[in-house]
């Protein structure tokens, strides 16, 4: 009797053993959930709000995507493209950019996607009125922003004070900023009296208002080209991505920012 208690005991305990190691082991789940593919968009600076809400838009339609986007200067990431940085599509400011890359080589398919504005703004509680880019000569305006070199708009803002005569007598007023956005940053916080940035970056500043629109003929097209990039590891979604930049949905989200349409 004593015996077949034993092994009924010793039994309970090996199964209460047993059930322990169950509920403590990890659970499986039936399917493995699928790695997302990263796309990497290294995409002007003036772009960044828009392409936000390109972003969220699209990986709601494309679950397995997920973009990753680096912002800066035309000028400076089509160096980093050149110089092998990853990328998988290059959405540039300006032409320039994207045709030295597709004559390197180094990019495939490319599009201009859409077109924009230079404006020059002030701070918003600035009272000096302008007429023309000349009055910035005068001896109440102290520090102009504008871009770079390498910053598209820099260049356009190069040829329209070319253009007008005012380049040279203005170079002691000139603060130079890596891109379109740090030029709007001076203006906003007063460290710059006046900057030229585009449009779409003006509209998105309640700190800034636009004291001019620069005309068209003075400066070269402002357009925005993309590109897939030929080294991407990810070309089939990258030129999905590319190809939804130029579908109705995106179009009109870059409308509502301000873009314009080639």
């Amino acid at each position: 009797m004593g015996e077949i208690l034993l092994k009924k005991v010793l039994y309970g305990v090996l199964s209460l053993a047993l059930l322990l190691t169950t509920m403590a082991a990890p659970v499986q789940p039936a399917f493995a959930a699928k790695d997302k593919t990263e796309i990497l968009i290294s995409a002007a600076a003036s772009l960044k709000d828009s392409l936000s809400e390109i972003e969220k838009n699209y990986e709601k339609e494309h679950p397995d995507i997920n973009l990753t986007f680096n912002y800066g200067s035309s000028g400076t990431l089509q160096k980093q493209i050149e110089q092998g940085a990853p990328a998988d599509l290059f959405f540039s400011a300006g032409k320039k950019q994207v045709d030295a890359l597709v004559k390197e080589d180094l990019i495939s398919d490319s599009k201009t996607i859409l077109r924009n504005e230079l404006v020059m703004v002030v701070p918003i509680d600035s009272k000096r009125t302008f007429t023309t880019v000349k009055d910035l000569t005068g001896n109440d305006i102290n520090k102009i922003a504008i871009g770079q070199e390498s910053v598209p708009a820099g260049q356009y803002a190069k040829e329209t004070l070319t253009a007008r005569k005012t380049w040279n007598a203005l170079q002691d007023k000139f603060v130079y900023a890596k891109d379109v956005r740090q030029v709007l940053t001076y203006v906003e916080t007063g460290n710059a009296d006046a900057g030229f940035v585009y449009k779409t970056d003006a509209l998105t500043s309640k700190k800034v208002r636009i004291a001019l629109r620069i005309a068209s003929n003075v400066h070269t097209p402002i357009v925005y080209p993309a590109g897939v990039v030929k080294g991407s590891k990810h070309s089939k979604e990258a030129k999905a991505f590319y190809a939804y930049l130029q579908s109705k949905e995106a179009s009109g989200v870059f409308k509502k920012f301000g873009f314009i349409l080639p």
